[in-house]
């Protein structure tokens, strides 16, 4: 269904593509400008329709497969009851073995980000430097970057002091109570 529905929407849009060439090729009316736009729009939200149900359905699907793999697992230790201690002892640690893997994946993920994020601090180190060597060079520069300094703390006192009278607001509503 899926595949006949994205077709459907190919198809659709084969046909919008169609028209707006038949429209540019002829005297193009505002009427049939309009007509052309709403069809546009119309596959446009069919398109997002389609895109969110099919999302939808493979939330739920990933949601039934994961309740499944759950019972089954529920299944399995209640099974388990008539294991071996040395047998139980070895799954478990099975699963710390593997839940070990999964950490140093996690980590090493993490080393590399920071590698990569420290590569990005240089580059704009050295981007920053020479954004000063030419501010020296030109004056003009060196006063744009200045009112964008002074735009950026003014906002900054601006933002802080609203999140502060929030904050006092809260505090006094709370009190209030």
């Amino acid at each position: 269904m899926e595949m006949e529905i994205q077709s459907l929407l190919e198809k659709l849009l084969d046909i919008n593509d169609a028209m707006s060439r038949c429209a540019a090729s002829a005297a193009s009316t505002t009427s049939v400008t309009q007509k052309l736009a709403r069809h546009r729009d119309i596959l446009h939200e069919f398109t997002q329709e389609f895109r969110r149900i099919k999302g939808n359905i493979n939330s739920m699907r990933e949601h039934a497969e994961l309740l499944s793999s759950v019972r089954d697992d529920i299944n399995e230790y209640k099974a388990s009851g008539s294991m071996s201690p040395r047998m139980q002892l070895l799954r478990e640690r099975a699963a710390i073995h593997g839940s070990i893997a999964h950490i140093d994946d996690v980590i090493n993920q993490a080393q590399t980000t920071r590698a990569v994020l420290g590569s990005q601090r240089a580059l704009f180190g050295d981007v920053q430097g020479k954004v000063k060597v030419l501010s020296d060079k030109f004056p003009v520069i060196r006063g744009l970057l200045g009112s964008i300094r002074r735009r950026r703390s003014r906002d900054t006192l601006i933002l802080s002091a609203v999140i502060a009278a929030c904050t006092l607001f809260l505090i006094i509503y709370w009190l209030s109570k």
